[in-house]
């Protein structure tokens, strides 16, 4: 084992040791630490020495490392010098490539374009959504995982390649010569006025990234030239972010100098209070906040800020529950390590962290607080407020249930397949507010289904198949056998086409989104969806 590995495996161990302390039962020493340094050194020499295979040492030690850190938390993680793009797009938004996302097309076991950033290289250069990737500078990508394809497609900005790809309608493959350049994902891809009689602006947060704040104040203030008088802010399945990005969009509402949060950590610079910067755009405006279970970190501090202060209301489902604060540390060899410094603790003083990393179930799932064990505080105006599970919204909405068909159909190459032959023959749709299918369209797309290679998971029929086993080792099945055949029967009557049609109400709204997303973008699909989506609607019908 080289002194460098050993250097390095050892500053990896120490720079994650001071966490893992916390845990102990008595205080760690400096001797404790090199003695389990010593004994992972000489276990390493020892497979280098005499394991049958011959060993990575960078492999086998991010092996080691990767296990440590899993065990901790999901949020603490290595990034080597080689491989810090995903840790330089989580935390700022940008990265350099041609701007597309990129999803498997499995009928051809290759990549395609979900859709390429509206203003983005791939889109002034011509790749559209639908475009299947042959190559990408003469190296055919099939086989290839999406990530393989995501980081050819990625590189130094300036720098140009061909991209060939297949697109319906086409007898021929296309060629692109395309430019990358810095891309910044759109942090807000759309805001509107979404009813003009009641002067309600809707504007939805995707992620709380560098600069986001920027973008939110210029939306807002647009929209307040058009005449808004109330607001609702979506942040539903925003993963969160930026600590500071995240306190000055609170302070676009509340007085300058209001907390938002504060952090809590082992050592003193971890710990902090942030407190609004600026003067606000309006502290009386009616604010409703949209969240769900996939609100997390960043968006949690926003809505539990807004709501601890009284701001506004909150709407939805319950919060994530992510109270877990991330710095970066610099390591050797240009590595960094994402790591939990802190708490994090809203207005009121709660911290709404939900899972607990350090006691897992047995099957190795963080454990959860229950309701029982939690502890309430108390908002700026004395409602009570409760720690330890995410935020809960003054007003619970319920989810509506979706036929798992829909779930089938959207995870396979269905939709998209019919998107690219709709593209193909339909040049141009009405605006994203008025795009409805016709029957004759829905009726296009279940013949298409129907002749397709698509099947679903009828998850029913599964779910009796194992009921029957068990009764049958149960010695039961006897009993009850023309009970199963009845509904075994009944569950046999209904065929794709017939499915198709039944869960038509549950089907389209996804095709439209798809259908829209090919000719609008991003912001298309999104003013697409708020027309009738029933959180929005609640969230209106409560401003109003």
């Amino acid at each position: 084992m080289s002194k460098n590995l050993i250097k390095f495996t050892a500053l990896a161990f120490l720079a994650i040791a001071s966490p893992l302390a916390a845990q102990q039962r008595k205080p760690q020493t400096g001797f404790d630490i090199s003695r389990n340094l010593e004994v992972f050194a000489d276990i390493y020499r020892q497979l280098d020495m005499f394991y049958v295979d011959t060993l990575s040492a960078d492999t086998a030690v991010r092996w080691a490392i990767d296990g440590m850190l899993s065990e901790i938390d999901p949020y603490t993680i290595y990034y080597p010098g080689n491989d810090q793009d995903e840790l330089r797009t989580m935390t700022t938004g940008r990265y350099a490539g041609i701007g597309a996302i990129i999803r498997p097309y499995k009928q051809e076991d290759r990549a395609a374009i979900e859709e390429p950033y509206e203003g983005s290289p791939a889109q002034e250069a011509g790749v559209r959504a639908g475009d299947v990737i042959l190559t990408i500078d003469g190296k055919d990508i099939k086989g290839w995982p999406v990530a393989e394809v995501s980081k050819n497609l990625r590189g130094e900005p300036g720098t140009t390649f061909e991209l060939r790809v297949k697109r319906e309608g086409e007898k021929k493959p296309l060629a692109f010569k395309i430019t990358r350049r810095q891309i910044q994902t759109p942090a807000v891809p759309w805001y509107g006025i979404v009813d003009e009689a009641a002067h309600i602006g809707y504007l939805y947060l995707s992620s709380v990234t560098d600069r986001c704040s920027r973008d939110v104040r210029y939306a807002i203030t647009e929209m307040r030239n058009q005449g808004m008088q109330r607001l609702i802010l979506d942040l539903r399945d925003n993963p969160g972010g930026a600590v500071v990005e995240a306190v000055e969009i609170v302070g676009m509402f509340v007085p300058r100098g209001s907390l938002v949060v504060s952090t809590r950590g082992k050592v003193p610079s971890s710990c902090h209070e942030y407190r609004t910067p600026a003067e606000p755009i309006d502290t009386v405006m009616p604010l409703a906040v949209l969240v769900n279970g996939g609100s997390a970190s960043a968006a949690e501090i926003i809505s539990g800020a807004l709501q601890d202060l009284d701001r506004a209301v909150i709407l939805g489902q319950r919060t994530y529950g992510k109270g877990l604060v991330q710095g970066i540390r610099e390591l050797p060899y240009n590595g960094q390590l994402k790591i939990t410094t802190a708490r994090y603790y809203i207005p009121s003083g709660r911290c709404i962290q939900a899972y607990d990393y350090r006691h897992r179930t047995i099957d190795g799932a963080a454990t959860t607080l229950p309701d029982s064990l939690t502890h309430e505080f108390r908002t700026r105006l004395g409602r009570p407020v409760r720690d330890g599970g995410g935020i809960l919204p003054d007003s619970i909405l319920a989810v509506d249930s979706v036929p798992t068909m829909v779930y089938d159909l959207y995870n396979s190459d269905a939709f998209f397949n019919y998107a690219n032959h709709f593209v193909a023959t339909h040049p141009t749709i009405a605006p994203p507010t008025d795009f409805l299918l016709t029957d004759e369209d829905y009726d296009a797309f279940v013949e298409a289904i129907a002749a397709s290679d698509f099947t679903y998971n009828a998850r029913s029929a599964t779910a009796l198949q194992q009921v029957r086993q068990v009764a049958r080792m149960e010695g039961h099945e006897e009993d009850v056998r023309e009970d199963f055949e009845r509904l075994e029967a009944k569950l046999k009557t209904h065929d794709l086409r017939t499915d198709l049609v039944r869960f038509r109400e549950h089907i389209q709204p996804y095709l439209e989104t798809e259908l829209v997303s090919r000719y609008y973008y991003q912001r298309g699909a999104l003013q697409h969806q708020s027309r009738n989506d029933k959180n929005i609607r609640k969230a209106i019908e409560t401003l109003r």
